[in-house]
């Protein structure tokens, strides 16, 4: 019988520290550079009553070699329950036989994959001497994304702001524990003024982020808008950006922060600069000025869910952790 892997919640944040996550994004995004890689667009399926999404995302990475995808569900009004808002499971199959390697709890592996990819594009992007840090939103993204930027930047300044200020304050008191404080903001515009970095962590439907309140020289992640119906950035934030993407057919066809500003003749096609995989293996230029504020607009692709599901499968293997199972994989031989 083919075995497979199960790799919980527990065993994904052991096996897949951020910094470690880091470095397989900045790796996976040179291989979609490189065009190493078959991604189709995902597949979204609304639930009638609008409540939540089920998507798919199937994908193929030529290395390290896997095939697989991410199953997964999206209930965005799951902030005031006991739920995530993403869950779901990455499938990992290998490319020889079609075995199935592993099954990956997709909620761990979503919140930290999204945050490495951003800090990557962060450590591409940004100035050097960024050290300010302006989060817009109080959830598992926000936390994530502060580990993020502090492994790749030395954070001195952490300022927070969301919706709910009781889940700010939250936010603030559980982050702020290790000795580096964070400050709560009144409102969005008061969190990113002077920010060298800004990360848009919301699901916000309309702008949260404003172009006006940008200081020269910073650098944006937004990654909460990743689907048609959510926007965080105006299009003013948008057309005063020099915007990178981790892929861009999945910019034109799915992030409204980009195709509003389109639509509405803000900005062209042609404002998109390159993929943060183009500027880490040297294809195309990044940051040129100190003063000019660059944008990573995240979509989240199924590729960054395998690259760090293998991460995870391949550690496992070597620690021991995790569980198998038993999958009928193999053929069944019949005598006579």
């Amino acid at each position: 019988m083919t075995k497979t892997l199960i790799v919980g919640h527990e065993d994904v944040k052991r096996l897949l520290p951020m910094a470690e996550c880091i470095d397989v994004m900045d790796g996976l995004f040179g291989a979609l550079a490189r065009g190493d890689v078959v991604l189709p667009l995902r597949q979204i399926i609304p639930q009638p009553d609008r409540k939540g999404v089920f998507g798919v995302m199937p994908a193929y990475l030529g290395s390290p070699r896997a095939i697989g995808g991410k199953f997964i569900t999206i209930f965005n009004e799951n902030q005031d329950t006991p739920y995530e808002s993403h869950q779901g499971a990455v499938l990992l199959f290998e490319c020889d036989n079609g075995r199935l390697l592993a099954i990956v709890d997709a909620t761990t592996i979503t919140c930290i994959r999204t945050a490495a990819a951003s800090g990557a594009a962060t450590r591409a992007l940004a100035r050097k001497d960024a050290h300010d840090l302006a989060i817009l939103g109080s959830g598992s993204q926000a936390s994530a994304h502060l580990a993020a930027m502090r492994a790749v930047r030395e954070i001195t300044k952490v300022r927070v702001w969301s919706r709910n200020p009781e889940h700010a304050q939250r936010f603030a008191r559980a982050e702020g524990s290790g000795g580096q404080r964070v400050d709560v903001s009144s409102s969005s515009e008061e969190a990113v003024s002077g920010a060298d970095i800004i990360c848009t962590t919301t699901a916000a439907t309309s702008p949260v982020l404003k172009g006006e309140w940008v200081s020269p020289g910073a650098h944006i992640n937004a990654i909460g808008a990743s689907v048609p119906g959510y926007r965080e950035l105006d299009s003013r934030a948008m057309a005063m950006s020099k915007l990178y993407t981790d892929r861009r057919e999945s910019l034109f066809s799915e992030a409204d922060d980009f195709r509003v500003p389109l639509k509405e003749g803000a900005i062209n096609e042609d404002h998109v600069k390159g993929e943060v995989g183009e500027v880490i293996t040297g294809k195309v230029a990044g940051r040129s000025s100190r003063a000019e504020i660059t944008l990573f607009k995240s979509q989240g692709l199924a590729v960054e869910d395998l690259a760090a599901a293998y991460h995870v499968y391949t550690k496992a293997e070597e620690k021991r952790l995790g569980t198998w199972v038993e999958f009928s994989g193999e053929r069944e031989t019949r005598g006579g």
